[in-house]
Parts: C-alpha cells; structure tokens; sequence
C-alpha cells in the first residue's frame, strides 16, 4: 500500500466515527498543552530571577556583616549574626584591591518623607555616588549623589518615579526641598520608573548620602557593601581581596559572608531549571495517559472494523501492511492532537504574559520538541498492540462476522 493510500485509509477511519477521534485528539492536546505552559512558567521564573538579578548590577560581589559556617550561597545567609559590624572605613579600605572598580556602602532603613503636606513612609538607602554605576540606575532627571567624603555628605537626595509622582504630582521636583525623618533634604534627581524588581523598588525608594542615612537611624552599622569587580574574570580574585583586607581590619577574624552574583545567579538557575523539569515530568504524566487512551480506542477500532481488515487481506493486502496502516492512523491522530496542544499551550503561555508582564513565561526550545516527539513516539508506541491484533486476524473468519 502506498504513502497517500495509507494516509488516505487512517482518514477515513479518523472521520467515520468523529466523536471518538475529537475525544482520542482533544486527551493528547492537554498532555502537549501541559508540558508546554508548565515548562513556560517555570521557565520564565528562571529568566525573571536572572534578569532580576542582573539588573543588580554586572560583576558583583556583595559582602554581608556575620559568617555563614556552611560556606556558599543560600537564603538564608540574608539573616545572620555578627560580632563586628561593617563600618565606613571598611568599605574605603576594600578600594585597595587591585581588582575592585568600585565600591558601595550601604545602609538601610525606613523613615518618612514630607512635602507640602504631604507625608508618606519611604526605605531610605544611605550610600555614596559610587552606587549609580555600581547598581546600574537609570535618571530620569538631574543628576546622583555628588562625590565627595563619605563621612560628611551633603543635604541632597534622590527619589524614585512614584514618590515624585506622589508628592509632587505636575510640580517640578527638581531642587525642592523635603523632609525625611529629622533632616530636610534638597532634591537632585529622580530615578527611571523601574517597577518592582528582586532588589529594593527604586520606585519608592529616597537615597542619601550614607552619613547622614546613619545619622538618621543613630546607627554606625552599615546594612551591605556592594563591590564591582573589574569584569567577570576578576570576580574571585575580587571576593579573595575583599575578605582579607577585613579580616585583616578585624583583628584576622574572618566575620563576613562574601558572596558573588555569580553564585547567587547559579544556585537560583539550578533550583528554578530543576523545578522547570519537574513539572515537564508531571505534565509528561498526562501524556502517557493519552497514550493509554490511544491503546484503547485503537482496539475499538479493530473490533469495530474485523470485516474490513478481512476484506483488505482477501485482496491481497499482508499482515505488514495492515500493521503499517493501523500505526499511520495512531500516528496522525497523535500528531494532530500534538499540533493542536501546541497551539493551545502557546495561546496559554501569551495569556500568562497578558496578565503577568513582568514574567517572560516563554516556553523552553526543548520542551517544546519534547512535548511534540513524546506525544508521538506516545501514540505509535500504544498503536502497536492494536495494529498487531489487526494484522493477526484471519481474512475468512473476518469476513465470516460481516
């Protein structure tokens, strides 16, 4: 039997009973479709996390006040305990290594910020003018920080795009003068609307010059320091410099966790690649169970159709041949019923995107090919009982039950 004669043959059978294929079609689509929005959310968390943390800041290594025992990166070395807190000078003194680019100290806390009337709480983040490039921050208008000693900072501040917006509305914002906390303060620039990030909202965020942010809080502590290493090659040899020269200022107590972006980066693309697979394996579940559905309808089939496959074999037709077709017919089926979860997965995935923009839920290249191939290779693999049970049938006995 020829190519078009056997696809002209799985055809008809397809159409002769329309509410059995729909059925046997509709169970593969959702396997397909499955796999496909699955592995699209959990793949765009992997991609929202890393972009997230690149918009950081490129060739960062992050030093945190307390020391992690364990070593390594994890969650909860954000909380740790420390019997030296990280000062002003030990920041300045990391400016030493020979392959730190610059460095940003850091101190956090929230306070209140007043304008005509107008009062709301806002994070401020204490930090010198090094923290633009370092954090890479877009201005929408004026001008950072001014550079200058870090122990005595000028009464300047920038704000983000929503509490400009807030306080100020159609006002000029630009060299008003606020109040955050005790202390008035001169606006010099606004920070680019950026939205919520991994990081602090810059949106909602009121920066200062460090000193005057540890006044504020009547702390000399500061919360971070954020180092840029040259480039990516000089990213460990950074991290090394970095927690020597504050051992050394810490009397050789290592009381730091020095951590890099690239260890953050990699321990969140292998949880969240991880969670990514896991979700195309259950999904892959839904896949097997149409496979399943395939095997029974298939039988159907060849009990249904004894008396053609009788006819078939008085003509001529061999047991290889009946074989061929009974497949080709599992085989269309599942791949239009591959095709339509395709369709229908992407259709979820763009729905995602409509409703969470921040989250780039793109299916993965891979799970795609392995959506398609499984629901395939799925509905060949549970045609081949069936269409060996065709093929066995005796054409006398067969044509005997027309």
């Amino acid at each position: 039997m020829r190519i078009p004669d056997l696809i002209l043959f799985a055809r008809g059978a397809a159409t002769g009973n329309p509410l059995r294929t729909s059925l046997l079609v509709l169970a593969m689509a959702i396997g397909v479709a499955a796999v496909v929005m699955l592995t699209a959310l959990g793949d765009g968390a992997r991609r929202y996390v890393v972009e997230g943390f690149s918009a950081l800041g490129t060739n960062l290594v992050i030093v945190l006040p307390g020391r992690s025992q364990t070593g390594g990166f994890n969650p909860g070395n954000a909380i740790t305990s420390t019997p030296r807190d990280l000062s002003i000078d030990d920041a300045q003194a990391l400016l030493r290594g020979n392959s730190v680019r610059r460095v940003a100290p850091l101190a956090i806390g929230t306070s209140e910020i007043s304008y005509g009337g107008k009062l709301r709480e806002v994070m401020v983040a204490g930090t010198t003018a090094s923290y633009r490039e370092v954090r890479n921050l877009t201005l929408a208008q004026g001008h950072f920080l001014s550079d200058g000693d870090w122990r005595r900072g000028a009464s300047e501040a920038v704000i983000g795009a929503k509490i400009r917006d807030e306080l100020f509305g159609a006002e000029p914002a630009l060299g008003q003068l606020v109040r955050v906390g005790d202390r008035r303060f001169r606006v010099v620039g606004i920070i680019a609307a950026t939205g919520q990030g991994l990081g602090m909202n810059t949106d909602e965020l009121v920066i200062v010059p460090v000193s005057l942010a540890q006044a504020m809080f009547n702390s000399n502590t500061l919360f971070r320091i954020l180092v840029e290493a040259y480039n990516r090659e000089a990213i460990e040899a950074a991290k090394i410099q970095v927690t020597e020269i504050i051992k050394l200022r810490h009397e050789g107590e290592e009381d730091i966790t020095v951590i890099t972006q690239d260890a953050v980066l990699a321990t969140f693309d292998k949880l969240l690649g991880a969670l990514t697979l896991a979700v195309a394996g259950i999904a892959a579940i839904s896949l097997a169970v149409a496979g399943i559905l395939v095997m029974n309808v298939m039988l159907v089939s060849v009990a249904q159709r004894t008396a053609e496959i009788g006819l078939l074999k008085a003509l001529g037709a061999t047991g290889s041949t009946i074989r061929i077709a009974f497949l080709t017919e599992a085989a269309i089926l599942s791949l239009a019923g591959a095709v339509l979860g395709y369709l229908l997965g992407q259709g979820g995935a763009a729905l995602i995107r409509q409703l969470y923009p921040i989250l780039p839920a793109y299916p993965p290249d891979w799970a795609v090919l392995a959506g398609l191939g499984t629901a395939l290779i799925t509905g060949i693999l549970f045609g081949v009982l069936p269409a060996r049970q065709a093929a066995r049938l005796d054409p006398v006995e067969s044509l005997a039950k027309r």
